[in-house]
This record gives C-alpha cells, structure tokens and sequence, in this order.
C-alpha cells in the first residue's frame, strides 16, 4: 500500500477514541528524524479534535545521557521549547518530559571516579544506567498514577534487522498494541512500516507544527552524514539518515561517522570531542592504564580492573583543557557538571585515592580557585591518620581500606548478602601476596 500520513493519522485518532480508561501516552523523543515523524503524526490528528474532547493525556518525554551530541543537544533542547509552548497555544493535552541518570549513573562518575573502562559490547555498562533507567523511572512512576499507560515509538522496521525484530517482538497479531516488558505498558508503533524515502519526503514537505524547521533537521542529517543527504523527491534519490546521533564519549561503534562529518562540514570546535573520545578507545584495553585488580579486590586472568587513579585524574584533565578550548568559541557548552564533579572527589576517597584533588586539577586548568565540598573531610582525616600508623607496613594500609571500602559498598548498597565471603576472598589473597 503506497504511503499515505492521513491512513496513520486516522489510525491515530481511532486509537485515541479507544475505550480503554483514557491510557495516557508516553511518546518517545530523540528530535531525530523517526521521533519528528511520529510526533508530527499524532500532533497533527489531535488538531482535527475538538478541544474538549482532548482528554487523553500525552506526554512527549526525552532523555539526555548529559554526554549527547552538543550540537544535536542544543537542537533538540530548542525544539522541546518550541513544543510545550505550542501545545499550550494550541490547547493540545501535551506537555514535555526530560529525564536523565542519576548522579552516581552518569558517565563521568563511573568512568573517571569509579574507575569503570569506556565501554565496548562485552561491558556495555553505560546504556542501561543513563538511556534505559531514567526513561523506565518516568514510565513507572506514571502507571503508578494512571494503572496502565501506551508508548508510542518511533521505531521502523526497514531501520535496521535488529528493529524489525523488536517491532516483531512486542507485536500481537492481529493487534494494534503490542506489549511492553514492564506490565501494564503497551507499545504503539504507529510508523512502523514507513520507508526511509517517505519518511524524508514527508518531513520536507509538511511543515512542524510547533513551529520548528524540519529543513534545519534535514540539514542536520546532511551535514552528519558528510554531505550525501539529498532531499527525497522520488523513488530514486537515494535515502539520507544512515547517521546516528548519540553520546559523544561512544566507544561501543568502531568509528563516530556523525561527528567526523560534523567536523568535517564545518563544526571544527568538536576536534577535541573526538580527540578524547579516540583517547578512551586506546586506553581502554591496555595495563599501562588499568589495574589488575577488580573494583571487588579479585584478580582474573585476562580480565583488567578498573583505571588506575593518574588516569583518572590524567583523563579529568585533558577534559577540562577541551572544555576550556571549546568555550572560547561555545561558551555555553559544559562537558561535566558541578554535581559530578563533587561525586568523583567522594569517590576517590572511597578509593582511597588522596594524591589527586579534582579542585586542584581544575584550578590548574582554569586559573581559578574554587574548593569542592566533598563533604569527606571526617573520611580524608581518618585515612591520612590510618596511614600514618600503617607507614612501616603500607600493605597494611591497602589492606584495611578494602576491607572497609567492600563493607561501605555493600552497606551503600543495602545487601549485605555475601559480604563474609568477599572480604575472606580479600584476606585470603592478601595472606597469598605475603607468603608468595
């Protein structure tokens, strides 16, 4: 069947008229091209409903990882602007949503304060801590208030295998709403056998209903995909959108294609971005930069620890001299927050790391004199003491720390379930360094 948005949109509508206790809509939102799609789809059916029977609720929710894209957050961030002030103006039942992760799950606490390697496909540690979570929070907390609500995605099967197979997962035959893998959540996928060429066609010709320019989104994509992103007029212009836009520090793909494109199209100010982000990919596999103990004191053969504090501290440097270089042209572009700043120091102590200071590292880089409040200097005291007394045995020291730091995290934790054998695991390969 050819392509047809006012088939999707009548789709929508039925939907919304369903008699189904008025399940609120969650629409996932990245700004991308399938996410504009979607939301222009659903925006444009709820005009063609009286005002007073717009009772559904919608909610358009967005998530920043606070390592995306800069320049496709800053267009992403100005949209989200544009949508809740249009939707008010237009007394649509939409309102906007922006999650992110937890402080002790962003990407800095983990990589530099814990210590944690740049992920890869064998430790992917990163995308359920600061994509799935925050999202999945939002989604709980609203069937807690409403028993039952529907996500509507974006998602199309000619994207990628991996998609078809998703859509195909959570489909019912013969159904319009698959299910979700939290209860009480439906899936609705509205877009989901619209080709890459309509899609492009359809974002070019009609206009954003909230105000926004799709061409400055097609551009965009032109300019992240090094050029070769041409209008659709017909079935043979080739299609634009093999980009993807995500997390900058992304270590899992082999190559950030986007960004170099970026770069290459003009956006020069990034180089640093991709200076750091090739950094991690090096450092990431090598003993010259990670322990060989785990975070939990047990050494594997073949598998590495965390990285070793100078790294740490090293890394936190060099990103503080790319965020100092990039401001002189985006002054409003922050690479790591105050807060997080603040969990990495707290961190260190944890790990008893007391020879790198983070305020000192960056008074150093931006000439100021700020002092972070850890809120550890009971801790640092504690530890500076604990040392001087062990000064004849330092193993000593090493020793009594881990013991104290794997009984703190399992404390912080609340599960205390296998503390014993952890910390005999630790005093029995601290006994089998000494007699070895």
């Amino acid at each position: 069947m050819a392509f047809n948005p006012k088939h999707i949109q009548e789709e929508i509508i039925d939907q919304y008229f369903a008699k189904d206790n008025n399940r609120p809509w969650i629409v996932g939102f990245s700004g991308g091209k399938d996410s504009t799609m979607l939301l222009q789809l659903v925006w444009y059916a709820l005009k063609t409903i009286p005002v007073e029977s717009r009772t559904r609720k919608i909610y358009v929710v967005c998530n920043n990882t606070l390592v995306e894209n800069p320049k496709i957050l800053e267009y992403t961030e100005k949209i989200l602007d544009k949508i809740q002030k249009a939707a008010v103006e237009q007394s649509l039942p939409i309102t906007v949503h922006r999650t992110a992760p937890k402080l002790e799950d962003t990407f800095w606490v983990n990589l530099i304060g814990r210590g944690y390697p740049a992920p890869n496909n064998v430790f992917r540690w990163c995308t359920e801590r600061m994509k799935i979570n925050p999202t999945t929070q939002f989604i709980l907390e609203k069937i807690s208030e409403e028993n039952e609500v529907i996500i509507l995605l974006g998602t199309r099967s000619e994207e990628s295998a991996r998609r078809a197979k998703s859509i195909k997962k959570f489909e019912i035959q013969g159904q319009r709403l698959g299910k979700h893998i939290l209860p009480s959540a439906y899936v609705y996928a509205p877009i989901k056998n619209v080709l890459t060429e309509e899609l492009w066609q359809y974002l070019s010709q009609v206009p954003s209903p909230w105000g926004a320019s799709n061409k400055e989104l097609i551009t965009l994509y032109r300019n992240a995909n090094n050029g070769d992103c041409p209008l659709v007029i017909d079935n043979t212009t080739p299609p634009c959108g093999n980009s993807r836009f995500g997390c900058w520090v992304c270590t899992v793909v082999n190559k950030d294609n986007s960004m170099e494109a970026l770069i290459e199209n003009g956006e020069e100010w990034m180089e640093p971005l991709m200076e750091l982000r090739d950094l991690l990919v090096t450092s990431r596999g090598s003993e010259e930069y990670r322990e060989k103990r785990r975070r939990d004191g047990t050494e594997k053969e073949g598998i590495l620890g965390p990285y070793k504090s100078w790294f740490r501290a090293f890394f936190l440097e060099k990103l503080f001299l790319a965020q100092k270089e990039i401001q002189q042209t985006q002054p409003n572009i922050t690479l790591i927050s105050y807060q997080e700043l603040v969990a990495i120091q707290v961190t260190w102590y944890r790990d008893n790391i007391f020879n790198y200071k983070v305020s000192d590292i960056y008074n150093k880089v931006f000439g100021t004199n700020i002092v972070l409040n850890a809120g550890d200097d009971n801790l640092v005291r504690e530890k500076e003491l604990l040392k001087e007394l062990c000064k004849e045995n330092p193993k000593d020291f090493e020793l009594i720390n881990d013991l104290l730091a794997l009984q703190k995290t399992k404390t912080i934790l609340m599960n205390n379930r296998g503390l014993q054998n952890v910390l005999e695991n630790r005093l029995e390969q601290f006994v089998r360094g000494k007699t070895g």
